[in-house]
């Protein structure tokens, strides 16, 4: 695997999912979602998703927040960074106050 740049790309709820199901050891997908987003190289091959959608924990579930709920990866370098800030100024950009994860 390639330490080339990356950017970011847009990801359709499938294509995040199915990339979740390769690449993540731990978990499945989340079931719903309100938006992913993708890391690529320079060929346009996706290295990392990062799935944001609800809450999970309901105290957190104010309308105001959104969780990443799930993040894999190919092991490229910073896609985890490249996609944590991309997912915090869509949410911001959406008019979310705050963005949490678990990691």
């Amino acid at each position: 695997m390639s330490d080339a740049p990356l950017h970011l790309v847009p990801v359709r709820s499938r294509e995040a999912k199915d990339f979740v199901r390769a690449w993540h050891r731990h978990h499945p997908p989340p079931a719903g979602q309100i938006f992913s987003v993708g890391a690529a190289d320079e060929s346009g091959t996706l290295r990392a998703v990062a799935i944001v959608g609800r809450p999970v924990a309901r105290h957190l579930d104010d309308g105001a927040t959104l969780e990443v709920t799930r993040t894999a990866s190919d092991g490229a370098r910073n896609a985890n960074s490249l996609l944590y800030g991309a997912a915090w100024r869509a949410a911001k950009a959406l008019g979310y106050r705050r963005l949490v994860t678990y990691t």
